[in-house]
């Protein structure tokens, strides 16, 4: 084995070292472990606790206030700090409530309700963007380790070519600096390797963010998802993004109806007890106060256009998502389509005939009508239709994940 495939082997070895204290993950358990440990999860469900812990004080009266006092206390005159010597001084002790008017009550408890039906939304939106970016790391990591053993293949194949080609040069049957031509085409190739080795690392890092796996390491067959258009079309107006979007024009209706409430007189009660000189007497006084909202044109009114535009840009925003949404799905479909074509290129046609071309030149090297340049050369060539076969396939598999997690109406 040369030096740089120890080195890669190495680096392998260096990346999955502590993968004995973490189970290999299959594609279901990476799935069941993202949706146990994303932080965004957590968030988003933190995100619920508070809503509804908000909905229980809506529509709630405020605080009471207590009123403490001295009134009519002399400060000049002949009874001038003497507060004893006359009866208009007493020490008051008051108690006061506002009441806001039904309505805005009311609104306040339907913003609530649609607060908590937002945040519900973007939970299970948030929950399958996590599923989709989880399924496609795993695919990812799955084809990168594919795509180095199959390097590998190639590479060893061309390297025990090579250790034959000194010893045509001493026979006579082979020019020395063909030597130099298949060293030179397996540094190639572990250069090649080396970028491979890469990928796997940084595919293997974008799967410990999702999964928390500290070295995850991938196992089982890759899922097969049929993509069924029909299917996936159906299920658009059941997608979790456009279930937020529904719940923010909810908030922004919700609005609407709190600033129309504000039109509506709000209420207060107060009462309060005064102490004066024993001579004299105590008093109790109550009285209610009524809120006079006339100068509506300048003051709810604004608020009121305010918050329905607002109203209708959610709802433009709704429009713009569901097209969006129809568009991705769409353009989803057809770039599937695209690469499950080329894909099968690749597998039927491109690489077979590569390695066709690797046995007829190194039979015509074996039988001295060609050099070993040229056999090198069809390695190389070997190598470039092997990943790209599975460049391929990964992205059909990744296309048939993101597509079916994607839309689907149904959880998984």
């Amino acid at each position: 084995m040369s030096r740089c495939t120890i080195i890669g082997a190495a680096l392998i070895a260096g990346l999955t070292a502590t993968t004995a204290t973490a189970g290999p993950l299959t594609f279901d358990a990476a799935l069941a472990a993202a949706k146990q440990h994303a932080p965004s999860l957590r968030a988003r469900a933190l995100g619920v606790d508070g809503a509804r812990a908000a909905r229980r004080g809506a529509g709630a009266l405020p605080d009471p206030k207590l009123a403490l006092g001295v009134d009519s206390f002399p400060i000049s005159g002949p009874l001038a700090f003497a507060p004893n010597r006359d009866n208009f001084t007493w020490a008051r002790v008051g108690l006061s409530q506002e009441i806001p008017n039904a309505a805005k009550r009311h609104a306040q408890q339907a913003r609530a309700d649609t607060d908590i039906a937002t945040a519900d939304a973007e939970t299970l939106a948030e929950a399958r963007t996590v599923e989709v970016q989880t399924a496609t790391a795993w695919i990812t990591l799955a084809y990168a380790e594919r795509r180095l053993v199959a390097l590998d293949a190639v590479r060893g194949r061309l390297e025990r070519l090579v250790r034959t080609s000194p010893s045509a040069v001493s026979a006579g049957t082979g020019r020395p600096a063909q030597t130099l031509a298949g060293r030179q085409g397996l540094a190639a190739l572990d250069d090649r390797r080396d970028e491979l080795v890469s990928a796997v690392g940084r595919t293997r890092a974008d799967l410990v963010r999702w999964t928390g796996d500290p070295a995850p390491t991938v196992i089982g067959p890759v899922p097969d998802f049929m993509v069924n258009a029909t299917q996936l079309r159906s299920a658009l107006t059941r997608n979790p993004v456009l279930a937020v979007v529904a719940a923010q024009v909810g908030q922004a209706d919700a609005d609407v109806r709190l600033a129309q409430a504000d039109r509506r007189p709000d209420f207060g009660v107060d009462v309060s007890y005064q102490r004066r000189d024993p001579r004299f007497g105590d008093y109790v006084s109550a009285g209610v106060t009524i809120g006079l909202p006339l100068f509506k044109s300048h003051r709810q009114d604004p608020m009121i256009a305010a918050r329905a535009a607002d109203a209708a840009k959610r709802r433009a925003d709704q429009e713009d998502a569901t097209s969006h949404l129809a568009a991705s799905l769409d353009a989803g479909l057809a770039d599937h389509v695209m690469h499950h074509a080329q894909w099968m290129r690749s597998k039927e046609t491109l690489e077979p005939l590569a390695r066709e071309r690797v046995d007829l030149e190194t039979a015509s090297y074996a039988g001295g009508r060609a050099g070993l340049l040229d056999v090198v050369d069809a390695h190389s060539a070997l190598a470039t239709a092997v990943l790209e076969t599975l460049d391929r396939e990964a992205l059909v598999a990744i296309d048939g994940a993101r597509l079916t997690l994607t839309y689907r109406s149904d959880p998984r």
